[in-house]
């Protein structure tokens, strides 16, 4: 299965997750290349430390049965698409998983249908520990897991981290297969990478390439990944991907695709980042993040000048929560964070990082840029709590409004001219129907200025069957009537 595609409708290409319901089962094995003896293998990696270099045959030979073949079974609501890999048909982007997956089936009516989806995972404890993408198992009613010895198993799903994409599951074996962890943070761009999966649903695949990129970051996501240009396809979605030293460094994750296909951009979630989440699944089934409650960008030349910054890194904050722990520690919009505790912060996916992995309720030192001046605030950090609007708010007129909003960021403030604001970054359902564009502004909810995310999901609840927003678009200010149904 592949992730939901990432919010950047507007340039036409779309960072999907490998999702493969409705894909073909193929289970014949595939034919063995001819009838001589392998050459004898090179030592191995037995544990996180790195020995010598092997290649990449060896690696499949020695790991691949680790390596498995995970289905899924679920059922739509009545009166609902399918949604696989736990898409909510009112996000903005699900149009774009249509695109991505055409052989999907898209029922009309209120008739139930069975949905299987198809990933990958591999085991990380001999007694059936298995790690693989959140979104390959999040709200599936069965999960099966095929070994390459053909054994089959029905797992148990003992977490699911939707953040980072990351589930662990449990089948009830023991002796198994097992990889081995590597260290993603010494992950060097050039360097040769492996990955296999089930592709298409062909079982035990292996592809190969180099890594990319290191800590490259996506949009919406809090951590940066590892870029490959591994081929990844539909299937491959929870695979591991592994180092020239037989270690697994990542779980592959996303493609960048125009055509909803393998294009040469691939990602796969850090093996440290997964490895802490799998901790906490393990110990108490949901993982506990830090929050500051700030909305942060990255910094261009440009907007270094103009902060007055010697180089153009660190977070720029562009929003504060009210009431949140930044907003009690007097962190503004406009406030460059450049380090946090004895971390140099070079990104905004660098201080959202470190952030979610700091305990809730201990302390913080950010170094930071205001008004030119150097300052050090010290913050109490709160508690991140996941929010699901499909679960949440489903139903509801906000929800319905079908709108992926982002604050004002403070270049935007200056060069508008305006105190508050919410930019769309995407529009679906209500709000698509009644002419709302990706870049309009929304600068009021019938008469009411907006400022927040949260007050717009308010108003939005209480009103009626209709809403007038006024929005700005191309500088001209309109009121534009939205039926909520």
């Amino acid at each position: 299965m592949l992730r939901r595609p990432l919010p950047r409708a507007m340039l036409g290409v779309a960072v999907v997750a490998a999702a493969a319901a409705g894909y073909p089962y193929l289970h014949r094995e595939a034919f063995a290349g001819g009838n001589s003896a392998p050459p004898a293998s090179p030592p191995l990696a037995s544990s996180g430390t790195a020995t010598s270099p092997v290649d990449f045959p060896t690696i499949v030979e020695r790991y691949g049965p680790a390596v498995v073949n995970i289905s899924v079974t679920s059922t739509e609501r009545p009166g609902s698409v399918p949604v696989p890999g736990g898409i909510d048909p009112e996000d903005p982007f699900f149009q774009f998983f249509k695109r991505f997956a055409p052989q999907f089936q898209w029922p009309q009516g209120n008739t139930p249908r069975v949905i299987r989806g198809l990933g990958s995972g591999f085991i990380v404890s001999a007694d059936g520990l298995i790690l693989t993408n959140a979104h390959v198992v999040d709200g599936a009613r069965e999960v099966k897991v095929k070994l390459t010895d053909r054994r089959e198993f029905k797992a148990k799903v003992l977490g699911v981290d939707a953040r980072s994409d990351v589930a662990l599951l449990r089948i009830d074996a023991s002796s198994l297969p097992t990889v081995v962890l590597g260290d993603s943070s010494r992950v060097r761009a050039g360097e040769p990478v492996l990955a296999i999966g089930s592709p298409y649903g062909f079982e035990s695949t292996a592809t190969g390439g180099i890594v990319s990129a290191v800590a490259r970051p996506l949009p919406e996501d809090t951590f940066p990944f590892i870029q490959t240009d591994v081929a990844v396809n539909p299937g491959n979605s929870g695979g591991p991907l592994f180092n020239r030293y037989g270690q697994v460094i990542g779980i592959n994750a996303q493609i960048y695709t125009q055509t909803g296909g393998y294009q040469g951009l691939s990602f796969a979630i850090p093996i440290n980042v997964a490895t802490k989440v799998e901790a906490q699944l393990l110990a108490h089934g949901k993982v506990t993040r830090g929050r500051l409650g700030i909305g942060i960008q990255d910094v261009d030349q440009s907007l270094g000048q103009s902060f007055g910054l010697p180089r153009p890194a660190g977070a720029l904050i562009d929003s504060v929560e009210p009431g949140s722990p930044a907003a009690a520690s007097g962190l503004k919009p406009g406030d460059v964070v450049t380090q946090a505790d004895n971390l140099a912060i070079e990104s905004s996916a660098d201080l959202a990082a470190h952030i979610a992995d700091l305990k809730p309720g201990t302390g913080t030192t950010l170094r930071l840029i205001r008004n030119r001046e150097p300052l050090t605030v010290a913050v109490k950090v709160g508690v991140f709590e996941e929010k699901s609007a499909s679960r949440q708010d489903e139903g509801s007129p906000a929800n319905r409004l079908g709108l992926a909003v982002r604050p004002l960021n403070e270049a935007e403030r200056r060069s508008d001219g305006l105190a508050n604001g919410l930019v769309v970054e995407d529009v679906s359902g209500a709000a698509a129907r009644a002419g709302i564009e990706p870049g309009d502004v929304i600068l009021s909810l019938n008469g009411t200025p907006i400022a927040s995310r949260e007050q717009l999901r308010g108003l939005a609840a209480k009103a009626g069957k209709q809403v007038a927003l006024l929005i700005l678009r191309d500088n001209a200010r309109i009121f534009i009537p939205v039926e909520l149904g």
